[in-house]
C-alpha cells in the first residue's frame, strides 16, 4: 500500500514533527523501528485537513462545510460516501453494528518533561492495550500520553493513564483531552446500496499499531476512483483485496488475546511479542 502514500505527504505547517524512531516496550522485551525522513509523521491533523481540502478545490470539488445533517435522507446524490466515524452516523440510522471496537482516552500535555520530537513511545500493557507518548507541537512542547485496550473491560482509562504517568514520572500542563471508541479492523459492509463506508467507518484501524489516518486515505481514494469509473460495485472486492490479510492478523490477535486474558494476563505478551518480531528489531530481552 506504501505506492500511494506520496500524493498524501503533509506539506509545510501539516507537520509537527517528523519521526525517525519509534520505542516500543512488551514486558521484558524492547523493540525498535526506524524511518527515514519523510516518511512519519506527527500531523498538525487541522492544518492537513485543510491541505488536502485545497488540493481538492484545485480538482474542482465543492466543498460545503456548515451543513447540519440529521439523516441520511436529508442526503441527495447519485452516491453517498460515509467517513462519519466510529460508530458511523449512517450505519447508527441503518441499524447496522459496529464490528471490533475499543476504547481510547489521550491527554495532550503542554510544557512536557519528557518531549524528544522525532521520537514515539509505546508501552503495552497485560491488560489488554498500551499507552503512547507522541511529541507534538514542539513550539510549546507538547506530547499527546494516552491509553487504548483491545475491546471494552470496564476499565477506567483516565486513572489507568493518571498512574502511568506517575510511574514514569510524565508531567506537564493538560491543555486537551479526548477520547473514545477505536474501529479494530475492517467494519463491514463496506458497501450498503448507494452508500459507501471509507476510513473509521469502514476500513477501521490496524488493531496491533493503531494505525488510521492511512487507511483512511487509503479507501477514500478507493471509493473515489470507483465511483469516477461507475463501478461503485467494486469497491467492497478492492477493499477485501487490500486490507484483508493485514485484517486476519489482526481479528486473529484480537479473539486470542480475548482468551489469553481470561486464563492469565501476562500471556498477553506471547503473542504481541510473536507479532512484534514480524516487524521490529529486538533490542534487548
Amino acid at each position: 500500500m506504501e505506492r500511494e502514500w506520496k500524493q498524501w505527504v503533509p506539506m509545510g505547517k501539516s507537520v509537527f514533527n517528523s519521526i525517525l524512531h519509534a520505542d516500543i516496550t512488551l514486558g521484558k522485551h524492547h523493540y525498535v523501528a526506524h524511518r527515514s525522513d519523510n516518511e512519519a509523521f506527527i500531523l498538525n491533523r487541522q492544518e492537513f485537513i485543510c491541505q488536502l481540502a485545497r488540493d481538492a478545490e484545485k480538482k474542482g470539488v465543492v466543498l460545503r462545510t456548515n451543513d447540519k445533517v440529521q439523516s441520511i435522507k436529508d442526503l441527495p446524490g447519485d452516491v453517498l460516501v460515509d467517513g462519519s466515524g466510529c460508530p458511523s452516523m449512517v450505519k447508527r440510522e441503518l441499524n447496522i453494528k459496529p464490528g471490533y471496537t475499543g476504547r481510547t482516552y489521550q491527554e495532550t500535555l503542554q510544557d512536557a518533561n519528557c518531549f524528544v520530537g522525532n521520537t514515539i513511545r509505546i508501552i503495552f500493557s497485560q491488560l489488554g492495550g498500551y499507552f503512547w507518548v507522541f511529541p507534538r507541537n514542539p513550539e510549546k512542547k507538547e506530547v499527546n500520553v494516552g491509553v487504548g485496550v483491545f475491546g471494552d473491560f470496564g476499565y477506567n482509562l483516565r486513572e489507568m493513564l493518571h498512574r502511568f504517568q506517575e510511574e514514569q514520572h510524565i508531567e506537564g500542563t493538560v491543555n486537551y483531552v479526548t477520547g473514545g471508541l477505536i474501529p479494530l479492523g475492517l467494519q463491514r459492509p463496506f458497501l450498503f446500496k448507494n452508500i459507501l463506508f471509507v476510513g473509521d467507518a469502514g476500513v477501521g484501524a490496524f488493531p496491533f499499531s493503531g494505525q488510521g489516518i492511512y487507511r483512511a486515505l487509503m479507501s477514500g481514494d478507493i471509493a473515489g476512483r470507483c465511483i469516477a469509473q461507475n463501478r461503485i460495485e467494486k469497491y467492497p472486492s478492492i477493499i477485501r483485496r487490500e486490507f484483508t490479510q493485514w485484517d486476519l492478523m489482526g481479528s486473529l490477535f484480537i479473539k486470542t488475546n480475548v482468551v489469553l486474558r481470561r486464563i492469565n494476563s501476562v500471556l498477553f505478551y506471547h503473542t504481541l511479542n510473536f507479532f512484534a518480531r514480524q516487524e521490529f528489531d529486538i533490542l534487548s530481552h
